[in-house]
């Protein structure tokens, strides 16, 4: 066999720096461990200045999804995970689709054969592209042709599949770093199909030709793929290839009993951003689904994406699976919220409470202000607003509050003190707004609280509201204020 395209081909892998890769399927959302696996393996490569690859693998043409690959990009870019080569930026080691990669498969499929690593299979029962796990080669007449009668068959045109030969006696180790070194029998290891019969590889091959061609020095991928690496090992020894590190994580899961599955009603990433939180919040807590830090950050929860760079070591990467809770990771995002500049949550909360206040003289960034230390996720806004619009009906047993000492006669007393001294003011900002209100509890000798409590529920009709009386005033305007006074007034 003529080496000169496989020498070609070596000498374009890049070395001597550490090269990771996300390979997505592009089958329609980006569920939380696919998110967690693109973190992980954008971490590790930005932990040790290297590069991050994305690489499409779309050879399960069944499965995918129109617009998935939109998806992928659309969620990497937003959580800012930036890849140095890929489809859309080109490199080195292109192409960076699978399906694009379709001529490279059949001829490293050969080259095995030719080394005695693989071989051609005709029975009909390989027209799975997968074996159950049952396979037993000792059975398998195909195992047993020789080369001349294999290639006899194939050139009269005779349908195969290329099967990996994997050694009939003997172990194979593997080491991860996460789980350490394993060893497993060969005999337990089934002559896992390469090529199917369409020509296309299967996942497990293709993996491992285009991680080697890339020159991926790390493999991030879930733990389910443990039973898989024996037989990685196999092929890269086969070929006569370095091997990669292997980082398999442990699922992550919805209880102790059931991983997350988006049929069962889990979120994807798109799905939390949706109820309204914060993509850096979901990044920070996915990162410690599995995750924790050393040293002196061993106690840090909140890490911005720089910050989780500098600290990710592949070592505070746990065996046991995690477990994803929903309020969890609503203290994560309340935390990122309150940390957040006012300009920057205005921002992010102007299309909720416009969702709410249609009314454009209420100014939505004031009324961010009101919500920013009392919000924890974006979707509880519009729920809080809703007396901005329209004044509620309310029934004037919300002016009784045992805790201000309000009553129904103390609150007329006090709504009509307010409203001819609200009426006399020129300024309207919450200094003279608040200095009205106290004046007043100063002069009949009572608590700031028995006045602010009935101005509160005549300005809102609500008994319980993002900021109190003084910011509702303000936000409502002079006008508007005094005219839900007077109707406050009316009911007492």
């Amino acid at each position: 066999m003529d080496m000169t395209w496989f020498e070609q081909m070596e000498a374009r892998i890049p070395r001597g720096e550490v090269r990771t890769r996300f390979a997505p399927s592009p089958t329609g959302y980006m569920h939380i461990g696919n998110l967690r696996t693109a973190l992980y393996t954008w971490l590790i490569a930005r932990h040790n200045k290297g590069k991050f690859l994305l690489r499409i693998e779309d050879t399960d043409q069944g499965r995918l999804v129109e617009g998935a690959v939109d998806v992928i990009y659309r969620t990497l870019e937003q959580c800012g995970l930036d890849h140095d080569e890929g489809p859309d930026v080109g490199g080195p080691v292109g192409p960076y689709v699978q399906t694009e990669r379709r001529p490279f498969y059949g001829k490293y499929a050969e080259l095995l054969i030719e080394r005695g690593h693989a071989y051609r299979c005709f029975c009909e029962k390989t027209e799975s592209e997968e074996d159950s796990g049952e396979f037993d080669r000792a059975a398998d007449p195909c195992r047993a042709l020789s080369r001349e009668e294999a290639d006899r068959r194939a050139a009269a045109g005779e349908p195969f599949v290329i099967r990996q030969r994997i050694p009939g006696e003997g172990t194979t180790t593997f080491h991860d770093e996460i789980f350490g070194d394993i060893t497993v029998e060969n005999s337990t290891l089934d002559d896992q199909v390469l090529m199917k019969r369409d020509g296309l590889p299967t996942y497990n091959f293709a993996n491992v030709i285009d991680d080697h061609l890339m020159g991926i020095t790390h493999v991030v991928r879930g733990s389910e793929y443990l039973s898989s690496a024996p037989k990685y090992n196999l092929l890269y020894q086969g070929f006569g290839w370095d091997i990669p590190k292997y980082v398999h994580c442990s699922p992550v899961m919805r209880d102790a009993h059931n991983k997350m599955s988006k049929r069962k009603g889990d979120p994807s990433f798109e799905d939390l951003i949706a109820q309204g939180y914060l993509t850096e919040a979901v990044l920070n807590y996915v990162a410690l689904l599995g995750w924790s830090p050393r040293g002196e950050q061993a106690e840090q929860e909140i890490f911005s994406l720089d910050e989780l760079k500098e600290a990710f070591e592949m070592s505070g990467i746990s065996k046991s699976p995690a477990i994803f809770d929903i309020e969890k990771l609503r203290y994560f995002n309340s935390e990122y919220i309150r940390r957040m500049s006012p300009e920057a949550f205005a921002k992010v909360a102007e299309p909720y409470i416009r969702q709410a206040v249609t009314d454009q003289r209420y100014d939505a960034a004031a009324i961010a202000s009101l919500l920013q230390q009392r919000t924890e996720v974006l979707t509880d806004i519009p729920e809080k607003l809703d007396f901005f619009d329209t004044l509620p009906e309310y029934d004037s047993e919300l002016f009784i509050h045992k805790k201000s000492k309000s009553d129904l006669a103390s609150s007329k007393e006090m709504l009509e003190a307010v409203i001819g001294r609200f009426e006399a003011l020129e300024a309207w900002d919450d200094e003279h707004i608040l200095d009205v209100m106290v004046r007043l509890a100063e002069e009949k000798g009572v608590k700031n609280a028995k006045v602010m409590w009935p101005v509160r529920i005549a300005a809102a009709g609500k008994a319980v509201t993002p900021g109190g009386a003084v910011e509702i005033c303000r936000i409502l305007g002079k006008d508007e204020t005094l005219r839900r006074l007077t109707i406050g007034l009316e009911k007492l």
